[in-house]
């Protein structure tokens, strides 16, 4: 095809000979999975709460289009258009995040999302790639400066970015979001060299802030005690996905021939991974697990020979913050770590999350692009 001609200078033309096409194709057999995964999982939830059977299928069929529409879109930028993306991304987040406070629509006690035409927005989700690319454009600015002070502000405005994500997540609350996304700054700082002495004592922080989230969130100390003893509380959702995985075996017992759909009342989001272990069985969900992998694993290894530390910087927060939320939600259900309302990329129903993963993955593409002179600015 002339279109595809390595001789083709064209923005598409240069976009398809430099953009990483083995994550490309990764991040669509995703999105395939997540159209399979709202074809089994969303007509038995659609019915129990009295809507149309296929109204989830349709407008998850919607968002996953759109999304993959925005990673191609956001995958042609260069470097310095994905930094003004992320900044303006950042600022637009920051203000509906503080806006939920506010005028957020709560649902079972937290105030997370905006109520829109044919969806709820979760603001706080496009917050995730938005703040890693910014606080690694401020770390990168801040080496690049010849004068102490310089080279501590630049740093420390992340530090305050930070903190006011912070302030505002524990305001909703979200203390999962808050800890995936401190996380992933806290990756950052650590690859950008911060001194072995002050990673030790941001773990030491983190510790902290842990044990004050279980002391004075309820919620938060009602997870952890039932992950640590199954008998304390109500662990009847996580038990009858584990019981999923148990009936569904090695080779699933078929598509639409699963129970557990027909139990728990979020299967087609936070409990996605349980439908597709009980009815396409654990050959498939180890293929699922391993497409998220390869998609960090390759991003990592495309950074090996990079020089500019802000692609460093902003594609290990990108890739990180990725594979954290992923874990998150399939260790929840697997009972590895305590439960977490967080979803599954492109797989779990959400408008939001969809297009807030689409902007970040585009990003990621856009980053490891092999690039030439022209596309360094």
């Amino acid at each position: 095809m002339p279109a595809l001609s390595r001789a083709d200078n064209s923005l598409l033309g240069r976009w398809w000979w430099t953009v990483d096409r083995w994550t490309l194709l990764a991040i669509a057999t995703l999105i395939g999975f997540g159209y399979v995964m709202m074809l089994a999982a969303s007509p038995a939830v659609a019915e129990r709460i009295h809507v149309p059977r296929d109204v989830f299928i349709l407008k998850q069929v919607v968002f996953l289009v759109f999304a993959g529409a925005v990673v191609v879109s956001v995958s042609l930028l260069s470097p310095r258009g994905v930094r003004r993306l992320a900044l303006a991304g950042c600022m637009l987040a920051l203000a509906l995040t503080a806006m939920t406070i506010i005028a957020g629509v709560e649902i079972k006690g937290a105030r997370r999302w905006i109520n829109l035409p044919m969806m709820s927005l979760q603001p706080s989700e496009f917050l995730k790639p938005c703040f890693a690319v910014v606080a690694a454009w401020l770390l990168a600015e801040g080496r690049r400066e010849t004068t102490l002070l310089r080279r501590l502000a630049w740093p420390g405005l992340a530090v305050l970015i930070a903190g006011m994500i912070a302030g505002l997540l524990k305001m909703q609350p979200d203390m999962g979001m808050l800890a995936v996304i401190l996380g992933v700054f806290f990756i950052q700082l650590f690859v950008n060299g911060l001194n072995l002495f002050l990673v030790g004592g941001l773990l030491g922080l983190m510790g902290v802030g842990a044990v004050a989230a279980y002391t004075f969130f309820s919620h938060v100390r009602s997870r952890v005690d039932r992950f640590l003893d199954p008998t304390s509380g109500d662990n009847w959702q996580v038990q009858r996905a584990q019981e999923a995985f148990g009936n569904g075996g090695l080779l699933g017992r078929g598509p639409g021939e699963g129970h557990v759909k027909d139990l728990i009342p979020d299967a087609h989001a936070d409990f996605v991974f349980a439908v597709a272990g009980e009815e396409f069985g654990m050959i498939i969900c180890l293929l699922i697990l391993g497409t998220f992998a390869f998609i960090v694993l390759r991003a990592l290894l495309r950074l090996l020979p990079e020089r500019d530390l802000f692609v460093v910087l902003a594609s290990t927060g990108l890739a990180t913050g990725f594979g954290l939320q992923a874990f998150v939600n399939m260790g929840s259900t697997l009972r590895l770590i305590p439960t977490k309302g967080m979803t599954l990329p492109f797989i779990s129903y959400g408008g939001s999350s969809a297009l807030a993963v689409a902007v970040g993955l585009g990003m990621l593409l856009a980053l490891t692009r092999r690039r030439t002179n022209g596309d360094l600015l």
